[in-house]
């Protein structure tokens, strides 16, 4: 018997996603480094927009990176954006109960991007997120923020 993983064994890969934003709101601008965790492959998706917001771009950010994958894969995702992480892992379905409400039944802002990212999650086996501390040496994220950084400069 080998250790080799299985042809059929989903792909697992893991995304550290940034966005960036020169003023707020400003030019801005996004990066994703995925990396097959099996091969070391790596790939990267950049974007940017003239007038944007910081959370716009990091959500897009997380958004372009899982829409570069093929569907069903193994996924963890990597970033520093609180406001991404928890709203995924917390605020999510609270916000989808109300009927997209938040706080003082306010429409949540970006509704139209948290929703392209359920879309983009619900594409793959699974995903988890995680938060690094931004600007604290942990090298996938100072990669994707120079690269976010740069597409801001470029907008």
């Amino acid at each position: 018997m080998t250790n080799e993983p299985s042809v059929d064994a989903p792909r697992e890969i893991t995304i550290a996603f940034d966005g960036a934003c020169l003023g707020n709101p400003g030019p801005g601008g996004y990066g994703a480094i995925l990396i097959n965790t099996r091969t070391g492959r790596e790939k990267i998706v950049k974007g940017r927009e003239a007038l944007t917001t910081n959370n716009k771009m990091e959500l897009t950010a997380a958004i372009a990176g899982l829409n570069a994958l093929s569907p069903g894969a193994l996924v963890t995702m990597l970033g520093d954006s609180q406001y991404v992480i928890k709203g995924m892992t917390e605020w999510l379905p609270g916000w989808k109960s109300k009927g997209w409400r938040g706080a003082g039944k306010k429409p949540v802002a970006n509704v139209e991007l948290w929703q392209a990212l359920e879309t983009a999650v619900s594409r793959h086996f699974s995903v988890t997120w995680g938060w690094v501390k931004g600007h604290a040496g942990h090298d996938l994220n100072e990669r994707a923020d120079r690269i976010a950084s740069a597409e801001a400069a470029k907008a």
